[in-house]
């Protein structure tokens, strides 16, 4: 698991949410081992990374990360980012 130090916040990593625009596809993923702010900023950062995204928002209560992009993303590159945050994703919500 990764070191849960308060240091990054979700918010730094949310980009212009676009949800609900024609040219966007939102979903909503598992992920499990996420329990602070950290975590959380750990895995948006992650996802963020990966082409045509446009907003990450992660919360560690429900273990739940909502991702808009501008196209569905390849389930094998999403958990690949959650792996390098050191978590693991257990598929879609």
């Amino acid at each position: 698991m990764a070191p849960c130090t308060p240091s990054i916040t979700t918010e730094e990593y949310d980009m212009t949410d676009r949800t609900g625009t024609p040219d966007t596809v939102t979903t909503v993923y598992k992920v499990s081992g996420m329990s602070c702010g950290h975590c959380e900023g750990s895995v948006s950062a992650e996802i963020s990374e990966l082409p045509g995204v446009s907003s990450v928002k992660a919360v560690a209560s429900t273990g739940e990360v909502t991702v808009v992009s501008a196209a569905p993303l390849d389930e094998e590159a999403v958990r690949a980012a959650v792996d390098e945050a050191g978590f693991e994703l257990v598929g879609t919500a």
